[in-house]
């Protein structure tokens, strides 16, 4: 069964209204395009690519639905495609149950990384050229890393293609270029304006084939390095790219990055310039008009562990060390969501906990980095 429609404003806003008393104000935010998110969302990177896992994820996406979570993020690549078929089977799963609409839930994924089906090949170079090389969706120089990311636009087409079999919808709300600044490391700056502005309009035309509703860009380095390294990427240069494709109409409207504790250049370092001023990656994005998702908002489970000095006076009511670190996140002006990577029950119930807890004030933020 293939899940119709997207994620539309009036949905979002009633899935949000459910809640009630059960979630603060500030648990749900708005998104450039109307829709309304929960402040914690759902990451299906982690794991090992087993039934055992996925059964466990399944049972995580239908608590957190319940609980106040209705942003799931994924990608192709991630657990050789089990995380976009075990999401999508536990949407329709939840939706036949009565639970949940599709237009309630925003469902994000990702591409430009080689998907392998199932687990690696014994010759994954040999498997690239069979299935994008000599059928012709990407030739072998488009292809950065050892033949591990494309962002070619034939390459991404069947990549949206696969992401929507695999979650079995018919329209993505969020599709991201995955970490585009694979190319950027490995190309010169001009060949990667090319390709992203090439990889810009085959995503405008997915808007218009109705596949994908909105897009972006999820990084890793990109927004927060040096302008002076290989892999910086600035933010008002794929806006200007954005607007080259589409002008005013055009779906470039959100941004991943990673931000947490202990990695905390996303807000701190003013390395983005827009205009005349240098800005944090998240105030640029905030000032070009674009929502502003969190990746690795635990760092992989490691702020889920006392390893850091007591931080219970600057998030009171947050009772465990991941709640806190949550807390923290989804409390930093201009994010709009922070994704948790919760593969069990337990996990969704402690971070969850949360929507009864108002975020903190922003200026509590800015007061932990100053000396």
């Amino acid at each position: 069964m293939t899940l119709r429609g997207c994620a539309t404003p009036e949905a979002t806003a009633a899935y949000a209204a459910r809640f009630g008393g059960e979630a603060v104000p500030g648990h749900f935010r708005l998104t450039v395009d109307g829709l309304t998110v929960s402040s914690i969302g759902l990451g299906t990177y982690l794991g090992e690519p087993s039934d055992e896992v996925d059964e466990r994820y399944q049972q995580a996406i239908e608590r957190a639905l319940a609980l106040g979570c209705n942003h799931f993020d994924t990608a192709v690549n991630y657990r050789f495609q089990r995380s976009e078929r075990l999401l999508g089977r536990a949407l329709r799963d939840a939706i036949k149950r009565g639970d949940v609409q599709r237009d309630e839930v925003i469902v994000a994924t990702k591409g430009g990384f080689v998907p392998f089906d199932g687990g690696l090949p014994p010759d994954p170079r040999r498997w690239v050229h069979e299935h994008y090389i000599e059928p012709g969706l990407a030739h072998a120089n488009e292809f950065a890393a050892t033949y591990q990311h494309c962002l070619a636009p034939d390459f991404l087409d069947a990549m949206i293609d696969q992401s929507c079999e695999n979650l079995g919808v018919e329209t993505i709300d969020i599709y991201y270029l995955h970490n585009p600044e694979t190319q950027r490391i490995s190309n010169t700056h001009e060949t990667f304006r090319r390709r992203m502005l090439d990889a810009f309009e085959c995503l405008e035309e997915a808007v218009a084939n109705g596949a994908i509703m909105a897009y972006g860009t999820a990084t890793w380095t990109a927004y927060r390095s040096a302008p002076s390294t290989p892999d910086y990427v600035s933010l008002t240069e794929m806006m200007d790219l954005a607007y080259q494709v589409a002008g005013d109409d055009n779906h470039f409207r959100y941004v991943q990055m990673p931000y947490n504790l202990v990695m905390t250049e996303a807000f701190a370092l003013q390395n983005q310039q827009v205009g005349q001023e240098f800005l944090s990656p998240i105030e640029a994005a905030q000032q070009l008009g674009l929502t502003v998702m969190v990746s690795a908002t635990l760092k992989q489970g490691l702020l889920a562990t006392p390893f850091m000095a007591d931080l219970s006076p600057y998030f009171p009511g947050a009772q465990t060390d991941a709640q806190k670190a949550v807390q923290f996140v989804r409390s930093t002006p201009g994010v709009t969501s922070a994704l948790v990577g919760m593969s069990r029950v337990e996990h969704v119930e402690e971070n969850l906990a949360l929507r009864r807890l108002r975020p903190i004030d922003g200026n509590t933020i800015r007061g932990m980095f100053e000396p």
